[in-house]
């Protein structure tokens, strides 16, 4: 009885399950118990005992028996014999594709692989293209846990570029794999090559765009949209430092907003790209290009604002160490500030239904 190979690989990620439906009974007894015993273990002594050892020893145990579970089911997915090649007849009149056994396989192992990149493409033959896209991946990581470590644990969020390059390798292989199917001939070039043929043309990928995408406004400026990246990513940097600064929680319902409206503006406008035609480029509040001097008077009150309490406030405390100017302000200044401005907002408003009536 033939087993369905993509429902094998994703019971594996039960440790023990996947073998069990493949009827690999010595090995699902090996891995399940290699996996929920230490786990259970590890949690029973750490809780009669106290100390979080026994947990963390008997999870990092479980994990590497989950890891070579992961590893086994793989090779033995890709080692088990492919089906006789069997073609389902097709009648070119209606426009139906032969499809094959081979093909399927080809495209079950090939996405399978695609999930650590570079190991997609080398299924496919691309050996430059997939080396570019393994060596970018680990190399970038490795490089930034290196210098957190040395330096500072602030460069970790340079990890954030990481989902980027696994999401571009998996969209990418899947891409090439269709045009194979498809009988096209792959040319075996590295990302690189293609940007810079991109650029020579002046074209831009679609692909990269909405990966770029995923930051809000960095889709926008490699379209060429600079006045709406430019808001939008001014707008979401700004909105998280002035949250974070006057500690408004209340508020934080505003950072998914603005990143799902420059995502699905970005994807939008990823869909009406021609390489004939230029996208219209218009800012996302026209407002702010012809009151700029509104935005010069801000920058003046924040660096004031900055020079009273980094340097006025501690010069202040240091002459009168018995009491504490600046834990004064810190207090009541962010406070008394928000509530004047949401006052002052909202007798605009009630003053503007009045005169409408």
């Amino acid at each position: 009885m033939n087993k369905n190979k993509a429902l094998a690989f994703f019971l594996g990620f039960i440790p023990g399950v996947g073998h069990l439906y493949l009827d690999r009974k010595a090995r699902a007894f090996l891995y399940s118990a290699g996996f929920f015993g230490p786990l259970f273990l590890g949690f029973a002594l750490g809780f009669i005992s106290g100390s979080e050892e026994f947990m963390i020893f008997g999870l990092l145990l479980a994990l590497l028996v989950g890891a070579i579970n992961m590893l086994d089911m793989i090779f033995t997915l890709i080692s088990m014999p492919k089906y006789e090649q069997q073609t389902v007849a097709a009648d070119r009149d209606y426009g139906y594709v032969k499809t094959s056994a081979n093909q399927q396989n080809e495209r079950f192992f090939t996405i399978l692989l695609s999930f650590i990149p570079g190991l997609g493409h080398f299924q496919l033959g691309l050996t430059n293209r997939g080396l570019t896209l393994l060596v970018g991946f680990f190399g970038l990581f490795t490089m930034i846990g290196f210098v957190s470590v040395i330096v500072d644990d602030a460069f970790l969020v340079f990890l954030a570029v990481l989902p980027i390059i696994w999401l571009y390798s998996l969209f990418d292989c899947i891409q090439l794999l269709n045009r194979k199917q498809k009988g096209e001939e792959l040319v075996d070039t590295s990302i690189f090559e293609d940007l810079e043929k991109h650029r020579e043309l002046g074209k831009k990928s679609k692909v990269l765009a909405t990966l770029l995408s995923i930051f809000p406004g960095a889709g926008h400026l490699y379209l060429g949209l600079q006045k709406r990246g430019l808001q939008l990513m001014a707008g979401f940097l700004f909105s998280l430092y002035i949250l974070d600064v006057l500690r408004l929680s209340l508020f934080l319902f505003i950072i998914p907003l603005i990143w799902f409206f420059s995502f699905f503006d970005a994807l939008q406008n990823v869909s009406k790209y021609n390489e004939e035609k230029k996208l219209e480029d218009f800012p996302i509040i026209e407002w702010f290009m012809h009151h700029q001097k509104w935005l010069g008077y801000g920058l003046v009150a924040l660096g004031c604002y900055y020079l009273f309490d980094q340097v006025i406030l501690v010069y202040v405390d240091s002459l009168f160490p018995d009491y504490s100017i600046r834990w004064t302000f810190d207090r009541y200044f962010q406070t008394t500030l928000i509530s004047l401005l949401f006052i002052f907002g909202g007798f605009r408003l009630l003053k503007g239904s009045k005169n409408k009536k």
